[in-house]
């Protein structure tokens, strides 16, 4: 599952995978090398959680998000990272015009990206559209797979 070999980030980066990154995983297992090779402190945001279980329909689903909760540390959004998403999400929509359902769509990853923006942490993702359209409206460390 979640791996914790050395490569050459430091041991103390804190690494955030996004719903992305983990359904093409559990779909394809595309990413199983790269998420072995991972190395710092493994977290899980609540708003992936939250967006994965919204999804699950096999008992094999449910217990391995289960085990991903109990074996990684949860991070959620704090209430400046509310009020800052809702700021983000006005300002996308002024610049390019967005509806409200897509608004909707990348609330989740605007939260995503604040949480862990506010821990230091990595955010890894595979949408790399949404997560570079919020980067350039609040830089967070961002790696796209």
């Amino acid at each position: 599952m979640l791996g914790s070999f050395r490569s050459q980030v430091t041991v103390s980066d804190v690494v955030i995978f996004d719903t992305s990154v983990l359904i093409d995983d559990l779909r394809t297992g595309r990413h199983q090398q790269k998420i072995q090779s991972i190395t710092g402190l493994i977290r899980t945001s609540s708003v992936v959680l939250a967006e994965l279980w919204r999804g699950v329909t096999k008992p094999a689903e449910r217990e391995f998000l289960r085990t991903l909760g109990r074996n990684h540390p949860i991070l959620a959004p704090t209430e400046k990272n509310w009020l800052e998403s809702g700021q983000i999400l006005g300002e996308i929509r002024a610049e390019r015009g967005f509806m409200p359902d897509k608004l909707r769509d990348l609330h989740f990853d605007v939260l995503i990206a604040l949480t862990a923006r506010s821990h230091g942490a990595r955010l890894i993702a595979s949408n790399r559209a949404d997560f570079e359209m919020i980067h350039s409206h609040r830089k967070f460390r961002l790696e796209v797979w």
